[in-house]
């Protein structure tokens, strides 16, 4: 596993692009599991979801802290790097650390949480971690959520890895002048916003303000796609309903133009979270995803 090193290609939107490197994420893989359960430990095999990411084309796997914790039990750390190095993937992410900058019990579990990425970051070489903000309805001044994301990015660089914020309709970081107040005022260079189509779309953030965005400050980006209209909550359609890129409502190709005027050049994560998704054999689930996502950037 190695860090991110983004390619020397200018920003000026008529130089061609070559096609990215992409990550499946946790979830697009994991099978039958819902975000947010009591347990997000995958049903499937590590070794299973590895190889079958690496014969789609993707270049990287996620993994889920509850997965994380089963996989360094059965494999160790050594194991778990051997494994993805044999798979020849290249990248891993962790997820999804919550409450980084509340106080409490809260916080307690939280960091016991942050150790556990914080460690396998450090001896798996992931190149980031994923963060949010506030699922449970608080509002926390944007003083306070920088300066905890200050400390956060420093142990997370002492531990070799990036951070990453993602903006999410239902969390107190809900649009783009606070994201980027907290990541600007944090003002560390390994983090930054993770910006997912899904979110920005369901969060009503026109995809051409991703172009005010300071270049820096925009650290991983994540595909996937929806149906026009919410099913249930947001939470509800956001883990139930997700769809194939290019196979819903959202303008996926104008999304991935306005990220790449900004001059990124960095990884694509894809996120498929859905029943659909989750039923699918393995090795479909993986091509499927993976196809329909290059497909966007043709």
């Amino acid at each position: 596993m190695r860090p991110y090193r983004a390619p020397n290609i200018t920003a000026d939107v008529t130089t061609a692009v070559p096609p990215p490197q992409l990550i499946a994420a946790y979830f697009t893989l994991a099978g039958n599991v819902l975000p947010l359960a009591a347990s997000m430990a995958s049903p499937l095999g590590l070794k299973e979801r590895a190889q079958a990411a690496a014969r789609a084309g993707y270049a990287g796997i996620g993994l889920h802290t509850d997965d994380l914790i089963r996989a360094v039990e059965q494999y160790g750390y050594s194991g778990i790097k051997a494994l993805l190095d044999d798979s020849g993937l290249e990248y891993l992410e962790i997820e999804a650390l919550l409450d980084w900058f509340v106080d409490g019990e809260r916080r307690r579990e939280s960091d016991a949480v942050r150790k556990v990425m914080l460690d396998a970051a450090e001896h798996l070489g992931a190149y980031q971690i994923k963060v949010a903000g506030d699922l449970f309805g608080g509002m926390w001044p944007v003083r306070t959520m920088a300066d905890e994301f200050a400390v956060l990015s420093r142990q997370a660089a002492d531990a070799g890895t990036n951070v990453v914020i993602e903006v999410l309709p239902f969390s107190n970081i809900r649009d783009l002048p606070t994201a980027v107040s907290v990541v600007g005022d944090a003002g560390k260079s390994n983090g930054g916003l993770l910006l997912d189509i899904w979110h920005l779309s369901r969060g009503g953030i026109a995809f051409d303000a991703i172009k005010t965005i300071p270049a820096e400050y925009i650290k991983h980006i994540e595909i996937d796609d929806a149906d026009e209209a919410v099913v249930g909550s947001l939470l509800e359609d956001t883990v139930r309903n997700r769809r194939l890129p290019g196979e819903g409502s959202f303008d996926v190709r104008h999304f991935i133009r306005c990220v790449q005027a900004t001059g990124y050049r960095g990884l694509y994560g894809v996120e498929v979270i859905s029943d659909a998704q989750r039923a699918l054999p393995l090795d479909q689930a993986a091509q499927r995803s993976y196809q329909a996502t290059i497909a966007q950037f043709g």
